[in-house]
């Protein structure tokens, strides 16, 4: 007898069940069908002795001390501020956009009130914005908009910015001075010894006990549970009675070098060449020290396991059946990016399953995330 049955072994599972064994003593059982914990931050050392992280590159970042000190417990950190460049016109420029993108593609020397003027010369203001072309050319105008964002948002969504919610680019900032971070949170840093080291602590509990390669439905009439925790695909879970929910899917192709270092960012994105969206080297992100590096590949798609909501009008529509089904289901609780159909950076996800933990134990989120 279980008084809970948690589905999925990720971020959003894993607090949950942490949380609810270590801080009101309950038994969970947690299931989940791949063969590992950790879901898509699960790392691994490869053939060659190398930490990478299976299903692309995890970095974590967050502007709550609340969520830093909750995982705090779980891991030692390793700061990394990560910095990204993208490759346009043959040359590795920042992005976000900044004052180095800008002067190193036209050759100019602006300052930042420069920069400010510059873009204010070449954007085309749109009002009102509705999608993601919107914002970027209201905002950059319609050059930058076809050397970064264009190609990219085409490769990994599928579609056009202008067939997008304004949401998806709205995420990229625009920086007026040199600051070539990619976030710019309070708390930057990687897990000392890996997400899935990370993953192990939290989860090392009497009170939890794990089920891999097992899909939930084989089990759930069968183990005794008080309740249900879902933080898989929501539409799965209705038996995609309304129609199945659009998401967007990642191929990964790994590959190790036999050489020291391969590329000279953490992540190179390619909006404009190829087929897939990024290429990153772990190494950057680990600080492991190897003669051999490794890399992944990004090739986005329409089939596979679900990574992205695509985020439409329509697709928001279709899913607030969903939501609707999942707030009259007695006993059941859907938490995480797959059970909401929103993209989140993984400290909301763990924000997110905190505060469903606190409506469970009765406890304000940050009582309920200090609970010993």
């Amino acid at each position: 007898m279980f008084d809970y049955l948690v589905v999925g072994a990720g971020f959003a599972g894993s607090v949950l069940a942490e949380r609810l064994a270590r801080g009101l003593n309950k038994r969970v059982l947690i299931v989940d069908k791949r063969a590992h914990i950790g879901g898509n931050a699960y790392d691994e050392y490869d053939a060659h002795g190398i930490l990478i992280h299976r299903y692309g590159p995890h970095i974590f970042h967050t502007a709550s001390a609340e969520i830093f000190n909750y995982l705090s417990r779980f891991t030692a950190w390793r700061e990394y501020q990560h910095r990204v460049r993208a490759r346009v016109e043959g040359r590795l420029v920042p992005i976000p956009i900044n004052l180095d993108t800008i002067n190193t593609l036209y050759g100019t020397h602006l300052d930042s009130a420069g920069m400010k003027a510059f873009l204010a010369s070449v954007a085309e203001k749109r009002d009102p914005v509705v999608n993601s072309e919107d914002v970027v050319v209201n905002g950059v105008g319609r050059e930058l908009y076809e050397k970064f964002f264009r190609g990219y948002t085409r490769k990994q969504w599928g579609l056009d910015p202008s067939e997008l919610d304004a949401q998806v680019t709205a995420r990229v900032p625009v920086r007026f001075n040199r600051d070539d971070r990619y976030f710019t949170d309070a708390y930057q840093a990687m897990p000392a010894r890996g997400f899935t080291h990370m993953f192990g602590n939290m989860l090392d509990h009497p009170n939890i006990k794990i089920m891999l390669n097992t899909d939930y439905r084989e089990v759930r009439d069968e183990i005794r549970h008080d309740q249900l925790i879902f933080t898989g695909p929501v539409d799965e879970y209705f038996d995609c009675q309304f129609g199945k929910l659009p998401y967007r899917c990642l191929e990964f192709k790994h590959e190790t070098h036999h050489r020291p270092v391969f590329q000279d960012a953490p992540v190179v994105n390619y909006p404009n060449e190829y087929a897939y969206t990024r290429c990153t080297e772990f190494k950057y992100l680990t600080g492991q020290e190897h003669p051999l590096t490794s890399i992944v590949y990004e090739f986005p798609g329409a089939e596979g396991d679900p990574y992205y909501p695509i985020p439409r009008p329509d697709n928001a529509a279709l899913y607030k059946k969903y939501q609707a089904l999942a707030e009259a289901t007695p006993n059941v609780h859907f938490v995480g990016r797959l059970a909401t159909y929103r993209y989140y950076n993984m400290d909301q996800v763990v924000g997110q399953a905190l505060t469903l933990f606190g409506k469970l134990s009765g406890l304000k989120r940050a009582e309920g995330a200090a609970l010993s």
